[in-house]
């Protein structure tokens, strides 16, 4: 199998990931919900409330691909394994948000979602997705321009646009699947 052949299969398989973006969307409801309410008035509890909030993403993600009827994980294609490695590089930059969390308090939420927004990037080449491209470029740079110019009594604001970036991507990530396997049972119906 060449290289190619192995990111389509990997794609297929894994609906590009789509069940990993659906449980970050649920994660996203969390923080809005953490930084909406008033469930704490101190700012590193709602930090705190915050990292919790992120910790459900793999049995969240898990669940979504039986739900998706995606393979979690493509453990026979060798390609998998990058796109381990591809996501565990986000839990070396979740140190900064952690930096944040004592010394930026009030950037905390945006640094957690520029983190997530370009650890996407590598994905762009691995399931050749436009999706990935534009929405791993655009979430830092939407997330940096309203974080920087809001002030900290709405940061829930960031955590609703993520959602909606979410959202947005999900229904890109739903189209491009859609299309792969149009391509692939088209090309199936020609070598048959």
């Amino acid at each position: 199998m060449t290289i190619d052949q192995m990111r389509t299969d990997l794609a297929r398989r894994n609906l590009k990931g789509l069940h990993f973006i659906l449980a970050s969307i649920v994660l996203w409801t969390g923080i809005l919900v953490v930084w909406y309410f008033p469930l704490a008035e101190n700012i590193y509890t709602r930090n705190l409330f915050t990292f919790i909030c992120t910790a459900p993403l793999m049995p969240l993600a898990f669940a979504f691909s039986k739900l998706l009827k995606a393979e979690f994980s493509a453990k026979d294609n060798p390609l998998n394994n990058l796109g381990i490695l591809f996501s565990i590089n986000q839990f070396l930059y979740i140190l900064i948000a952690m930096w944040a969390y004592a010394a930026a308090p009030t950037n905390m939420v945006m640094i957690i979602a520029m983190i997530f927004g370009a650890h996407l990037l590598p994905f762009a080449w691995l399931y050749q997705s436009r999706a990935y491209l534009i929405m791993s470029i655009l979430i830092p740079i939407i997330i940096l321009i309203m974080g920087y110019n809001l002030p900290a009594e709405r940061v829930f604001i960031l955590a609703a646009t993520m959602i909606a970036l979410e959202a947005v991507f999900a229904t890109w990530l739903t189209i491009e699947n859609r299309s792969l396997a149009e391509n692939i049972s088209t090309t199936r119906k020609k070598s048959a």
